[in-house]
């Protein structure tokens, strides 16, 4: 199969990005911790069991890049938007609490040199976590700004090496509906699929979060293994990833079949593209009450509007 050169299609930002954000290398513990990260003062290992996940204490900056404040840890872990478990945000955590998330594959192939299968363990060693504070836009106008533990998703694709055929990258969670009571439901037509452009997969503000709070995720968050990319809306942020395929047509996501009328398969965060339901032009950050201005791209304009140049934006929302 032909080979493509990723330099065709990683930008500079893979490499560079203005952010400067926290880069602290994750560090692998005993063979029983599934992550760790250096942390100010040490290892944190996951709390021990029956320990709520937000008790030990974290260490790190107070605000993002942009000067905004982080969201509670008690807010990112209970107020959750996952239907594969529950539509009611505050009941995910509960229902979620005894989700086995070990052992855990995930299988990356379809257009691809060297299709290849990774344990959690695989991935973490093979990519030690970095922390990445994005902020988490969720299109019913609510946001949170969230500490990420995680490595670019650009890493992971090279490994697999994309054919020049590749255009797209389809993601794919878990099926499970005697752990995940939300999948027996019909709310969408399961398992969850998400896309990307090839592009914006091999983007540099992309990756695979495997943490939060300097910790692995919680279920409810996710885990163990899901991807974050912040300029998008939250449900393009798909959860607990067993699958992901390279591929030369663009994917129909789960939303995109659920409500095509309402969701794009772009998804970028724009104030100037209303939802057919409500104004996209502000928002609330969860945990607080005053409304802020909605920011093109999720404020991340100067890194990502580059990929979009010429496009109708109210056409490829």
């Amino acid at each position: 199969m032909e080979k493509i050169n990723l330099s065709e299609v990683t930008s500079e930002h893979l490499y560079v990005s203005r952010r400067k954000l926290l880069v602290g290398l994750g560090a692998l513990a005993a063979s029983t911790v599934i992550l760790s990260a250096c942390r100010r003062g040490g290892i944190t290992p996951p709390p021990p069991p029956g320990t709520d996940f937000c008790d030990s204490a974290y260490a790190s900056k107070d605000t993002d890049e942009l000067g905004a404040k982080l969201t509670s840890c008690q807010d990112v872990t209970h107020y959750n938007n996952y239907y594969e478990f529950s539509t009611e945000k505050e009941d995910v955590a509960t229902l979620a609490q005894n989700f086995k998330t070990s052992p855990w594959e995930v299988k990356v192939g379809g257009l691809v040199n060297k299709p290849l299968t990774f344990s959690l363990d695989d991935l973490l060693r093979k990519f030690p976590p970095e922390e990445r504070i994005y902020r988490l836009r969720c299109v019913e106008a609510w946001s949170m700004v969230i500490p990420w533990l995680g490595f670019p998703l650009a890493a992971l694709l090279k490994e697999v090496e994309p054919t020049s055929k590749a255009k797209y990258v389809r993601f794919e969670t878990i099926y499970d509906p005697n752990q995940m009571p939300g999948q027996k439901r019909g709310i969408l037509d399961w398992p969850y699929v998400e896309g990307l452009r090839l592009d914006e997969a091999m983007h540099n503000l992309t990756i695979l979060a495997t943490g939060l709070f300097g910790k692995p995720l919680p279920p409810q968050d996710g885990a163990p293994i899901r991807l974050v990319v912040p300029w998008k809306y939250d449900f393009k942020s798909i959860k607990s990833i067993v699958k992901i395929d390279l591929v030369e047509e663009m994917p129909v996501s789960a939303w995109m079949a659920a409500s095509p009328n309402e969701y794009g398969f772009y998804s970028n965060v724009n104030p100037d593209v209303p939802h057919p339901r409500w104004s996209q032009s502000s928002e609330r950050r969860i945990g607080q009450f005053e409304r802020i201005k909605t920011l093109l791209f999720n404020g991340y304009a100067d890194e990502v509007a580059y990929l979009y140049a010429g496009m109708d934006l109210k056409k490829f929302f």
